[in-house]
């Protein structure tokens, strides 16, 4: 059974009204990236930072997944399908894929700033002096910029495991995350999906899409089942 491994960004869940950061009516545009996604503003002003993402928590709660979430979970009915996202919702899981890796977190999961490990199931807002059972204050468990990606060298072993891969929704500007994308197998037949896609660089053997995921996505995945 041949391998798909959909490495999905933020433009993938924006057509759900999640809002992208880079896009000019973006969530960069209303908050600093040093204000409430870095380790030291949550030294700074953790009130801030946890108000950001309850806020993003709510947004995607009430996000449905859209035709591209649904038509890459239908691949599972002829391949082995992976996903490893960039995005922090949990879109891909609603649309009924089984095998997803966040690479930088989960907005609906919490932890405690002192343990990376234990994660908890998390719908509600975490406030200040919400506190995990080691005493630390509870965080979103997401990766902030200049935090480590722990799963980077899980995704990197499924992206270089892949028979087919299909790049959406990311403008592959964040590293070190945006550099799996070069990790294929020799042979490896690969897509790029973006409204303003362009040949990227060494990776010249790739299958450029120019339109948004809604659309191209399920005449791809269309495609591929009829193979």
């Amino acid at each position: 059974m041949k391998r798909i491994v959909v490495f999905s960004g933020a433009g993938m869940s924006a057509e759900s009204g999640i809002n992208t950061f880079r896009d000019s009516d973006g969530l960069w545009e209303k908050y600093n990236i040093e204000d409430v996604a870095t380790p030291e503003a949550w030294k700074k002003n953790p009130e801030l930072v946890l108000d950001f993402y309850n806020q993003r928590r709510i947004q995607v709660l009430k996000a449905e997944p859209n035709a591209a979430h649904i038509a890459i979970a239908t691949l599972e009915s002829k391949f082995d399908v992976v996903i490893v996202t960039q995005n922090i919702d949990d879109l891909h899981e609603r649309s009924g894929s089984n095998n997803v890796v966040h690479l930088h977190g989960e907005i609906l999961k919490a932890r405690s700033e002192f343990d990376l490990s234990t994660l908890y199931d998390l719908k509600e807002p975490i406030r200040i002096n919400d506190l995990a059972p080691d005493g630390g204050q509870m965080r979103p468990h997401v990766v902030w910029f200049g935090e480590p990606v722990p799963a980077y060298e899980l995704g990197k072993s499924i992206i270089e495991s892949a028979d087919i891969l299909i790049i959406v929704g990311t403008s592959l500007n964040v590293y070190p995350a945006a550099g799996l994308v070069f990790c294929t197998k020799p042979g490896a037949q690969k897509f790029l999906v973006d409204p303003d896609a362009i040949t990227m660089g060494n990776m010249s053997d790739i299958a450029l899409i120019n339109e948004t995921a809604g659309i191209a996505i399920p005449k791809l995945v269309e495609q591929l089942l009829g193979e």
